[in-house]
């Protein structure tokens, strides 16, 4: 499988939360190969049910990854404007002269603006506009917008995968779709494995809004045991502090109360056997990513989180290393095909 081009077919399809049916269609192709069942939930999840070898029944393990990304929503429409506000915590900042898709009842493509400098008050120049002085123009005239958009339609970023040097690569919503490439080639590998355990890869719906996918899937899966991969915040320009990882040097291993200690000792084990570069993210409060809704589903399910370094995190720009995606695909697999039929991991095992 060619990741560079899955990567850009995941990140150029449109997934606001909410509306994930796009991408949710595109992975329904790409994980019908590797799977022996997929179903879609009354929330929108996809679930794709891989069998293990050990004999039944056997032990479950979920593996959660989000396939939402941030985006807006139509507040308003005034004349051949559109007003919109957040979905799930885009970055105001970098709106301004963006290209959109409106998804109304035919995709539109827009262009988000403002009003010019040379007309706002001194004071105003420097700030960054509020919400409701931001619009989308479609280039259509009133009566057609009318006709065209209602009030409630996603508004997604429209943005090429832009391949940069040294395999790394600039785009929108590889917060989370560079995870989803991940288990895809996860998936791929244990095609080519033996493992004991199922899986069931879950692309959830509405992590960006706080989890909701995840929740209601681990509560219908109840598995034994869970991964979650999600991305974090890579290193950038004059940004060395804690919580920032370095770009093309493996996935973080996520540590905290969120996540059993044994499940994290067994992917740190996973990862020196096969020589994969990671580090240790410590999340003292969580992160609010899929590993919390599952963590606290029914009465509790063992849960690990591997994350994905990625720069300029919730802006159309987000920029990922196609070799951290490779090694994080290494590392699910790995450790999914290192489950033993009779393992459990136990909290006495970690004292």
């Amino acid at each position: 499988m060619d990741t560079l081009e899955l990567v850009r077919k995941l990140s150029e399809a449109p997934g606001v939360t909410g509306q994930e049916e796009t991408i949710r269609g595109i992975l329904e192709a790409e994980w019908q190969p590797w799977v022996d069942e997929l179903r879609t939930d009354a929330l929108g999840n996809l679930m794709a049910l891989r069998r293990g070898q050990a004999d039944a029944p056997r032990p479950t393990i979920m593996v959660a990854v989000h396939m939402d990304e941030v985006g807006m929503i139509v507040t308003g429409i005034e004349g051949e404007f559109l007003r919109v506000h957040s979905v799930g915590g885009i970055d105001r900042r970098a709106l301004l002269g963006l290209e959109v898709t409106v998804h109304g009842r035919s995709d539109l493509p827009g262009i988000s603006g403002n009003r010019p400098p040379h007309v706002l008050p001194a004071a105003d120049r420097n700030k960054i506009p509020p919400w409701h002085e931001l619009f989308i123009d479609l280039g259509l005239p009133p009566e057609q917008v009318q006709s065209s958009v209602r009030i409630g339609d996603r508004v997604s970023v429209s943005r090429p995968l832009v391949e940069l040097r040294n395999q790394q690569v600039a785009g929108k919503a590889l917060d989370n779709r560079a995870s989803i490439a991940a288990v895809t080639l996860a998936l791929e590998l244990l095609s080519k494995r033996a493992h004991a355990w199922d899986i069931v890869a879950v692309a959830t719906v509405q992590e960006e809004v706080g989890t909701k996918g995840a929740i209601v899937g681990a509560y219908a899966i109840a598995p034994q045991l869970a991964i979650a991969l999600d991305v974090t915040f890579a290193r950038q320009n004059d940004d060395s502090g804690a919580g920032t990882y370095a770009l093309g040097k493996g996935p973080t291993i996520g540590i905290g109360p969120h996540f059993h200690p044994a499940i994290v000792e067994r992917l740190r084990e996973i990862a020196q056997s096969e020589e994969i570069p990671t580090d240790t993210e410590v999340m003292p409060r969580g992160g609010g990513t899929d590993a919390w809704g599952i963590q606290i589903a029914r009465e509790g399910i063992p849960c690990g989180l591997l994350s994905i370094p990625v720069r300029y995190m919730h802006q159309p720009v987000e920029v990922a290393s196609l070799r951290d995606i490779e090694r994080t695909a290494r590392l699910l697999a790995g450790f999914v095909a290192s489950l033993e039929a009779d393992y459990a991991p136990r909290w006495e095992d970690t004292l």
